[in-house]
């Protein structure tokens, strides 16, 4: 047996090992969402925002875990905050399992539009009310 087909094999029983094992932790990943914190947030355990969600657009509820709640990305959100969640979906709205602050860059074309609005609205609205 040559050296190569030495390498096919392992790399065939590898993949044979590692396969089932791989293909069945995709399958436990939760959905994940895009949002933008739309309304100053006054509960943490309820925040309104835009969120993206399979290619969809909308309005809800966030609605985080025990765990997300005292996460400090979570503690510190404000009015146009951006986000990427792990979510479940919930009659009220979506259940937050994890989330990740991102740059309103980083939003799906979708989402960028209202974030930009949001800013806006919030330089011109809230941000003169602070002094």
């Amino acid at each position: 047996m040559n050296s190569r087909s030495c390498v096919s094999a392992m790399v065939v029983a590898l993949i044979a090992l590692l396969g089932p094992a791989l293909a069945s932790g995709q399958d436990r990943d939760e959905p994940f969402l895009f949002a933008v914190v739309t309304k100053p947030p006054k509960d943490r355990t309820v925040i309104t925002a835009h969120v993206m969600f399979e290619g969809v657009v909308s309005e809800t509820k966030l609605l985080p875990v025990e765990g997300v709640v005292t996460n400090p990305v979570w503690r510190s959100l404000e009015i146009c905050h951006s986000l990427r969640a792990e979510v479940r979906k919930a009659p009220e709205g979506f259940q937050v399992l994890s989330a990740k602050a991102l740059d309103a860059s980083m939003l799906p074309m979708g989402l960028q539009s209202i974030a930009g609005d949001c800013l806006i609205k919030k330089a011109v609205e809230v941000a003169p009310l602070v002094d």
